[in-house]
């Protein structure tokens, strides 16, 4: 039974990685730039670079919609800059979604990011954060696909902090910047109240 288990395990393993690098090669013939491209592998660098403006964008949306409660079109510039909705596939598992789990296109990130009545999406960046920081865990970086792991920590209206891990998968657009293609986040085990 333990080989078996084993077996399985590498089995998805190997189907995970070659749907990641199929998603890479379809970013590619869609206009995505990766190593063989005029920008080179990706570099931690750049997916630091990522990190931080994913973090100021949702503290911008928080921002927009407590200035004018209309966070719309800001959630729509963070989503189509930094997402590779049209370019590849997107794997997205927001942290507070469980009726809908995954986000693989457009309109369902933007529900969860500025919610949707009817649904269990209740805005999460319009939540009133006022930062957003990374640890990363580890990043894999210096080819046409890059990853990074580890907790990151948004602050509330009341400075208070709550730490979410995350994976994030990131791929060339066709302008040659980063965009994500996987985001998967969690609360710790046990932690969210």
């Amino acid at each position: 039974m333990r080989n078996k288990t084993l077996l399985s395990v590498s089995v998805l393993a190997a189907s995970m990685a070659s749907l990641l690098l199929a998603g890479c090669a379809n970013n590619q013939h869609t206009g995505g730039h990766g190593a063989s491209g005029s920008h080179g592998p990706i570099s931690k660098a750049e997916v630091m670079a990522a990190q931080k403006e994913w973090g100021d964008g949702i503290v911008d949306i928080s921002r927009v919609y407590a200035k004018t409660g209309d966070a719309k079109a800001r959630a729509t510039e963070h989503i189509k800059s930094l997402y590779a909705y049209g370019n590849t596939i997107v794997l997205f598992k927001p942290t507070l979604a469980s009726e809908k789990q995954f986000r693989g296109d457009f309109d369902g990130a933007l529900s969860y990011f500025i919610g949707r009545e009817g649904t269990e999406d209740t805005g999460f960046a319009i939540s009133g954060w006022t930062n957003v920081r990374f640890e990363n865990e580890g990043v894999y970086s210096g080819s046409d696909l890059a990853m990074a792991m580890g907790n990151y920590f948004f602050t509330g209206p009341d400075g208070s902090e709550t730490k979410v891990e995350y994976s994030f998968g990131y791929v060339r657009g066709p302008d040659g910047k980063l965009q994500i293609m996987l985001q998967h986040s969690s609360v710790p085990y046990g932690s969210w109240k």
